[in-house]
């Protein structure tokens, strides 16, 4: 297992000193709150505990709500399964992930004999879109097959709990 983390640093240039200066964000200042973190392992089932765990990991980290964690692991967990079935067997899996600020994004890639887009009809697409929000595939080069999840935290209101969330009554003193 590979475990890589990265955070990209820019000096501001004139150009984004006048973005600071409106109170917008600069492309330099989005990339450096991202952290990238990769995982690589064998393409085989018995390993997906690893990356369920590490899934549950980061999302803490990012203050994602119980919910939305455990969503997130079902989701990782059900994109490996949709790859694991093309994958070449002996080969690995690779799972991207990237965390901002409020949202996390998940690439899972596999190298497949014969690689096809996954069906995006199917029940476990369905599942993939409720759990993760935002899902989509893409082929890449040398063969690659990616599924890719993109889950943003829930807003949280202005008492620091999460929608739905309830709320303390005040008390009689």
């Amino acid at each position: 297992m590979t475990e890589d983390t990265a955070a990209t640093t820019a000096v501001p240039g004139p150009r984004d000193a006048a973005a600071q200066a409106q109170g917008t964000k600069t492309q330099a200042e989005r990339e450096i709150s991202r952290d990238q973190v990769t995982v690589t392992m064998p393409a085989e089932g018995a390993y997906l505990s690893v990356l369920r765990t590490a899934t549950a990991g980061l999302a803490a980290r990012l203050d994602f709500t119980l919910d939305e964690i455990e969503d997130l692991r079902i989701a990782v967990d059900e994109a490996c399964a949709m790859l694991l079935a093309q994958a070449i067997p002996g080969t690995g899996l690779t799972c991207a992930f990237d965390l901002d600020s409020d949202q996390m994004t998940i690439t899972v890639s596999v190298v497949a004999a014969q690689p096809r887009m996954p069906a995006k009809d199917t029940f476990a697409w369905t599942v993939l879109s409720a759990l993760a929000g935002t899902v989509d595939s893409r082929l890449g080069p040398e063969d690659q097959v990616s599924i890719v999840l993109r889950k943003r935290r829930a807003a949280v209101d202005p008492g620091g709990r999460p929608p739905g969330a309830p709320r303390e009554s005040p008390s009689s003193g």
